[in-house]
Order: structure tokens, then sequence, then C-alpha cells
């Protein structure tokens, strides 16, 4: 479903020439769920940005069920969640969803039956005519992930979904996300919640300074490693 082939991203910062992302290549599989590990300035957002064609690479190749990351046709294949969603603070929480829907070309009745599902999904049916601006972080995550599955995304992009969020909405994440894979949907996601990561995911990345450092399943490094995942991750880190 998603193929990076020696991906790399440069920024330019005071006449100095940061890599950002360094010759990264992984494979998503279909109905997968892949984390996308690593410590803060690991380049995890811009690779997750990178996949849903908001930044362009400087080198590499990028590809969504087989059509390049940023064309028209991967977009309709896929839904994002921002690491921090931002919305028009005036609309309400139902508009926002009726906006996105008009986006992707939805036909209305199609669309309605679509948002009073997903909003009561995400835990907003009650809150559906309330403006925007009155949402916690919480609400607006919540808001963020019904938006995301809008189009019925084949690959759910996600940056950070669990971050500031409370056990309970940390919780129903995890199991909204579950239910998407048992749909048939392939999740690829970044996050720094070690514990959440080794609970729903099928295969991990540790990324540090733009490069993998490690790779596999969840189980699988850890009985190779005889360590915790957070022990791997530490140790990786450390000694990369």
């Amino acid at each position: 479903m998603l193929v990076i082939r020696n991906l790399t991203k440069q920024f330019y910062q005071r006449n100095e020439e940061i890599t950002v992302v360094d010759n990264l290549s992984l494979t998503v599989k279909k109905g997968q769920v892949f984390g996308l590990i690593g410590p803060n300035g690991a380049g995890k957002t811009t690779t997750v940005k990178l996949v849903a064609g908001l930044l362009f690479p400087g080198k590499g190749k990028i590809s969504i069920g087989g059509f390049p990351a940023g064309t028209l046709e991967a977009k309709r294949k896929i839904g994002f969640m921002n690491e921090n969603p931002q919305f028009y603070y005036h609309l309400k929480a139902r508009e926002v969803m009726e906006f996105v829907a008009d986006l992707f070309e939805i036909e209305k009745t199609v669309a309605t039956k679509k948002i009073d599902v997903l909003l009561k999904e995400v835990g907003l049916k009650d809150a559906k005519e309330l403006a925007v601006r009155k949402f916690s972080k919480g609400m607006h995550q919540r808001l963020a992930f019904a938006v995301a599955q809008i189009n019925n995304p084949e690959l759910l992009i996600l940056d950070e979904p669990l971050d500031g969020l409370d056990p309970l909405g940390r919780l129903d994440f995890k199991q909204m996300i579950l239910k998407l894979k048992k749909s048939g949907a392939t999740i690829f996601f970044s996050s720094h919640i070690l514990s959440d990561v080794e609970e729903i995911c099928d295969e991990v990345a540790i990324l540090h300074k733009g490069k993998i450092i490690a790779q596999g399943s969840p189980k699988d490094l850890v009985k190779s490693s005889k360590q915790s995942l957070e022990e791997l991750f530490v140790r990786s880190i450390r000694n990369a």
C-alpha cells in the first residue's frame, strides 16, 4: 500500500543545509498498522507530511497504492490527521465534516449519513452542533480523526494521534484504529508513546536523525533483543 524508497528531505536554516530525512526506505503492506517511532526531532512529522503530499522530497520516491504521493490519485486513497489539527473555529463540528466531504465531492445524502456515523464513533455525537472554538484539545483530536475518515481512505496517515489524549481517549483511539484495520484499512502513524505502539502495531520502525535504526514487529524486536520495546528504543538511540 505504501512504498518509500531512498527518501531524503533537506531544509535550509541560516544558510545551512540540514538533512531531516536521510535515505529512508520502508514498505507498509495492505492492512497493516505501521508505527514510526523516534525522539523529538527524529524526522517523524516530516516523513508523515512527505507521505501525505504536504511536502516534496529532495530525493527518492513515495508511492501509495501504486500512485506517486502528492498526485490526485494518491490523495483520493488517503486520509490524513495532523499532529495539531486546525479548523475554521466559527464552524460547528458537523459543518467541518460537511466542508471536507464537499471537497471530496461526496454526494450530500451519503455524506450526511457518513458524518453521523463517524461523529458517533469518535464520541462527538452530542457535540456535532457545537462550534469548534469551544472544543477541548481532546475533542479537536477526535474531530480530526473523524475528518480523516470521511472519504473511506485505504491508507490512514496519522501524526502523533495519541498525543494529548487522556487515558480514556487513548483507549478509544486504539480501539478505533484496530477496528479500521479489521475493515481492511492500512494505518501509518508516528508516535513516541511506546506502550501504545507495542499494543496495536504489526510493525514498527525506530527513526533517529532521519534514519531507520531498527525495524520489525514489536514482538520480534522484544524477543530478539531480550528487552522491552522501551529499553530497546533507548539503547538504539544512545548507540546510534
